[in-house]
């Protein structure tokens, strides 16, 4: 949803950071910043700092940085839309409201209506499994080892013998037999009428990432097919688009995602304290599970039953992980079938031990395709060495498909030269990428152009300016937001100076008018760089005498690199001559000029 810029602003003036940040990170004032141990990062020693100044977080730890709107973008895994929205509830403030056609509002409330219904169902099946009728579902959990508190947490429920109760206590609710079918909780045909989907079940309640209930999954008591039984697709039940578990696991801080296959899988997991667990809803993985996943996590391991058929699921899923750009590892289980059954016999201790050594992906699945080949036959030896050539096709960049096939090679006792050609040969049959360079032979050389040394010095002078506005005047004829040949950092710097001229410098509104994660963690480096010094921070803490020295150098890196950089450019943009010629007459003057900080 698209919030107007002033709206925007209101919400995160109206939310001081420090307060926001103090409801989820003990903070401990030191001058004037507060610091914590960083929440997106495991630390010992506090580096995550909240500065009130400037209404920002930064840790120089892992470099996580913004305002009050992306430390709960991070923290929370939510969109900004989501984030304003968190905000905008915590002070008060009223958002707009979407203006909708009349079709659109009609749909809005048939889904209102759906989650309404679906949430009276849940409730009912929560009660039921806890009434003298569910004590054979009740049963069933406690033998799984569920402890009562679990089982409340997940909602968990019983559908009893009978095949219209549920539709009976919904209609006494007040909800029509149409939109109960709609909800997919009951089927109608002629000779039963209305009647339940579910029965005889232990209930299982799928929520969305709000907590909303969307759909249920439901284990048969006894004998009986399915053995599980899903809702079907409704208005607000899309299964290829939630994950079971979401809701808890996107706040995990574990940095990674655990991908099981079931319902109880994921329970049993997080009763156990991994946290991280979601499995797909009764359906084969999918893409747009893989890009839920990527907004929480790079990093997910597949933590499927270790049988035939839970291998060639996860052998699917590692092929979509890897097209929707996320990495992927594999829990290996065995002897037992499933996490459930590991962590039962085996404990979480061990279990701990198999996610910290999960097998990559790709080993994985060079070694299920081994199994295919007699490798102590020549002739089943060059087949498999063949199906990896063709494999390693399918990794587009040189440097990792090169990797990963030095690393496949030391696995199995392959010469890397060899395999080298072999894909070489694969390219050329099939034409799938491009023939593997020759490596480069090992160089001395070294990078002419320290590219990062030369962005620190331009963070450096964003954030002094941002420390100390009164500065800008007395050496705005030798900077200009041109000066900063990154785009980037160009347009940080342009609002900053336009903040200063206009005396409504504002960092943390700054990084509002970036929505992107990543660049909001780049702005806020550039409002945290300082220049460390026997004193500390020479911003902050450094002599007059230094801290006039440090100025004038950050200034002359800064004005050097912007003259190299519109120098390149005259042999394609001879509009840059004139650039450069203002440029290097600045630069002459800046060398020869003493820069005082008196007031």
């Amino acid at each position: 949803m698209y919030y107007p810029d002033e709206i925007i602003e209101e919400v995160r003036a109206r939310n001081n950071i420090v307060d926001v940040i103090s409801e989820h990170v003990r903070l401990q004032k030191k001058g004037s910043t507060y610091f914590g141990l960083c929440p997106f990062h495991n630390e010992k020693t506090p580096s995550f700092g909240v500065t009130p100044s400037k209404q920002m977080f930064y840790c120089f730890g892992c470099g996580a940085g913004g305002n009050v709107i992306s430390f709960l973008m991070q923290y929370e895994n939510a969109t900004f839309s989501e984030a304003v929205k968190m905000l905008a509830d915590r002070a008060g403030i009223k958002l707009p409201e979407v203006e909708m056609s009349a079709e659109m509002k009609k749909a809005a409330n048939e889904k209102q209506l759906l989650l309404e219904i679906n949430k009276e169902a849940a409730k009912y099946f929560y009660y039921a499994l806890r009434s003298p009728a569910g004590k054979h579902g009740y049963e069933y959990f406690k033998g799984r080892q569920l402890t009562d508190d679990t089982m409340k947490s997940w909602g968990l429920g019983y559908s009893n013998m009978y095949s219209d109760d549920l539709v009976k206590y919904l209609r006494s609710k007040g909800y029509k037999d149409e939109m109960i079918v709609k909800s997919g909780l009951a089927s109608h045909d002629e000779k039963h009428g209305t009647h339940d989907k579910f029965w005889n079940r232990v209930m299982f309640p799928i929520q969305d990432i709000n907590h909303r209930v969307i759909g249920f999954g439901g284990r048969v008591m006894g004998e009986g097919e399915p053995k599980y039984l899903n809702s079907p697709e409704t208005p607000v039940f899309d299964k290829s688009r939630n994950l079971y578990g979401l809701n808890f696991a996107r706040s995990s801080k574990k940095g990674h995602m655990i991908l099981c296959e079931g319902y109880m899988d994921v329970i049993a997991m997080h009763q156990a304290g991994f946290n991280e667990a979601v499995a797909s809803l009764g359906t084969a993985f999918t893409s747009g599970q893989a890009n839920i996943l990527k907004r929480f996590t790079q990093d997910v391991i597949l933590s499927y039953d270790s049988d035939g058929a839970g291998t060639k699921a996860a052998i699917r899923a590692i092929g979509i992980l890897r097209e929707n750009g996320l990495s992927g590892r594999v829990l290996d289980l065995k002897p037992y079938k499933d996490p459930d059954e590991f962590i039962k016999n085996l404990g979480k201790e061990e279990f701990e031990k198999r996610i910290a050594n999960a097998r990559n992906s790709f080993y994985f699945e060079i070694d299920v395709l081994s199994r295919n080949f007699d490798l102590s036959d020549p002739d089943g030896k060059t087949r498999f060495h063949k199906e990896i050539a063709g494999k390693l096709c399918s990794f587009a960049d040189d440097v990792e498909r090169n990797n990963y096939l030095e690393g496949i090679c030391r696995e199995y006792s392959v010469n890397p030269e060899s395999m080298r050609k072999l894909v070489g040969t694969v390219v050329a049959q099939t034409g799938l990428i491009k023939p593997l360079k020759p490596r480069p032979l090992p160089t001395d050389n070294k990078k002419n152009a320290p590219e990062e040394g030369l962005k620190t010095a331009q963070r450096i002078l964003i954030t002094w300016l941002s420390e100390e506005p009164e500065i800008y005047p007395k050496i705005s004829e030798y900077i200009s937001p041109s000066d900063f040949t990154d785009e980037l950092y160009a347009k940080v710097a342009k609002k900053v100076i336009t903040g200063i001229e206009n005396a409504n410098l504002i960092p943390a509104s700054i990084i509002s008018e970036f929505e992107d994660e990543e660049e909001q963690k780049i702005v806020a480096s550039m409002f945290n760089t300082g220049i460390s010094g026997p004193e500390g921070n020479i911003i902050e803490n450094g002599s007059k005498l230094d801290r006039e020295h440090a100025l004038k150098e950050i200034l002359i890196k800064v004005k050097e690199n912007s003259y190299e950089y519109n120098s390149k450019k005259l042999s394609s943009d001879v509009a840059a001559l004139d650039d450069v010629i203002k440029g290097k007459k600045q630069l002459e003057r800046l060398r020869g000029i003493q820069i005082t900080l008196d007031k």
